[in-house]
């Protein structure tokens, strides 16, 4: 849960590693036609480098509901020499045979890593993002709710932060849990779609 730097086997080069809530998804593109699409989301920087899984929504269909915290490991300096790289989110519907792809959305990390005080909550402001989902063929079908602390790692218990299917759909109703989840100390919602 700490925002670690490793050195990596090869040499000298240093690595970071991000916390990332995959919240859910709505209005994903039905890439299961016989059976219910049972979707999970894939989560990368860099994807030769490390991927990280979600568990399958069984429930959700082109709705999903993860609620799930990821960690993705990256190397530190990519931030600083590359401005178009991002926390890439892909998403599938499981299948016994074969994963179909439902759609990708990506943030760029100059977007939501602003760096500051880990310990300090006032340089840490919550960001709830909310990023447009495009299919392979280039077409916008669906949103991604995500939330990305700017230091890499969140300052609070995120257990007690979780939202029903139904509160999802109520972005209301996210705004105000996550104000009450920060005690009402003034801090910042963002919702952007990209």
């Amino acid at each position: 849960m700490s925002d670690r730097r490793t050195t990596c086997q090869r040499g000298e080069d240093e690595l970071r590693e991000i916390e990332v809530l995959i919240i859910s998804a709505q209005d994903l593109k039905n890439v299961k036609h016989l059976t219910k699409m049972r979707a999970y989301a894939v989560v990368y920087v860099e994807k030769d480098f490390h991927m990280v899984k979600t568990q399958v929504d069984e429930h959700g269909g082109t709705n999903p509901t993860w609620n799930q915290v990821v960690m993705v490991k990256f190397h530190a300096k990519l931030a600083e020499k590359d401005v178009l790289a991002a926390v890439n989110v892909d998403i599938y519907a499981h299948g016994h045979v074969r994963e179909k792809p439902a759609g990708s959305a990506r943030v760029l990390l100059c977007d939501v890593l602003k760096g500051g005080d880990a310990s300090d909550p006032v340089d840490n402001p919550i960001q709830c993002l909310t990023v447009q989902v495009w299919r392979s063929s280039g077409r916008p079908q669906g949103l991604l709710n995500l939330w990305v602390p700017p230091t890499g790692r969140f300052l609070m218990r995120r257990e007690s932060l979780s939202f029903s299917v139904k509160e999802v759909a109520d972005e209301e109703m996210v705004e105000r849990k996550v104000a009450t989840f920060l005690g009402g100390g003034g801090a910042v919602v963002e919702r952007r779609v990209d």
